[in-house]
């Protein structure tokens, strides 16, 4: 069963927690989830890389809205989690919504 997390107090104030393509690492209860933004979209997925459990906070994301494991490279889609490039399973996502107040998660 999913909780719904508010991150920031606002529409703005979310952007402002997520500078653009810069991947943090938030905990939401029990779970600690990255969160980017890429343009005016925001994407949530796991913290840890299924293949290693490198932390993907470290990771970098692409033009092509992949996110990069900073152990080995391997690259997985930001909106569907899909692997890329590697050998592992997808990455579990998680949905996200702007509103007024803030940024909602579904994890």
């Amino acid at each position: 069963m999913s909780k719904k997390f508010v991150l920031g107090s606002s529409e703005a104030g979310a952007r402002e927690l997520f500078p653009e393509k810069k991947i943090r690492q938030v905990q939401l209860g029990e779970i600690k989830i990255c969160v980017v933004r890429i343009g005016d979209e925001f994407f949530a997925f796991e913290a840890l890389c299924p293949h290693r459990l490198a932390s993907l906070s470290e990771g970098a994301v692409t033009g092509f809205g992949e996110v990069v494991c900073p152990l080995h490279h391997y690259r997985f889609d930001v909106k569907t989690g899909a692997i890329k490039s590697g050998d592992c399973r997808d990455l579990r996502c998680y949905p996200t919504e702007i509103t007024s107040s803030g940024l909602v998660i579904n994890a």
